[in-house]
């Protein structure tokens, strides 16, 4: 099973992309994930609710451009389904195991995901009620999945 990841925008600090590739080179024993970026939109400082809107349908079309075959596609938001480490461990093995797809996870924009976007998805995944910034939930998500992968291998990772 491959992991894709779909961000909208880049991590611009190099301590956000030093977290990305350790947790990507961890993850190279267990699989392999893929991170794909989609451009994020410019965004002015005051921006309408139409506008956010059209904003959210060109990246929803971004995303939606770089979802291959079939994979179970699972988008986070806020009010998606919640998991224990070792619940969400049981997922991803559950999903190697009997899904016989790829996964990908998407993470959008500070505005959120389109429409079209979650109507595709197989499962909103959350983190919770609070806000993250995007690039934080990124290496979030790389983390749990590190995480499940040492769980489901039997191997102790910190708690």
């Amino acid at each position: 099973m491959n992991i894709n990841v779909i961000c909208v925008g880049k991590l611009k600090e190099k301590y956000w992309r030093e977290a990305e590739s350790e947790y990507l080179k961890r993850l190279k024993r267990f699989t392999k994930v893929n991170i794909i970026e989609i451009a994020e939109e410019d965004i002015k400082s005051t921006i309408s609710d139409r506008e956010i809107r059209k904003l959210l349908l060109i990246e929803g079309e971004r995303i939606l451009s770089k979802i291959r075959r079939d994979p179970y596609v699972v988008s986070l938001a806020v009010n998606g389904k919640t998991f224990t480490s070792v619940g969400f461990a049981g997922f991803l093995k559950d999903m190697a195991v009997y899904g016989n797809r790829d996964v990908v996870f998407i993470i959008g924009s500070s505005y959120g995901l389109a429409d079209t976007v979650i109507s595709k998805s197989d499962m909103l995944l959350s983190f919770g009620d609070f806000t993250y910034p995007h690039q934080l939930i990124r290496i979030m998500l790389l983390e749990q999945i590190y995480r499940a992968y040492k769980i489901n291998s039997g191997e102790v990772y910190h708690k």
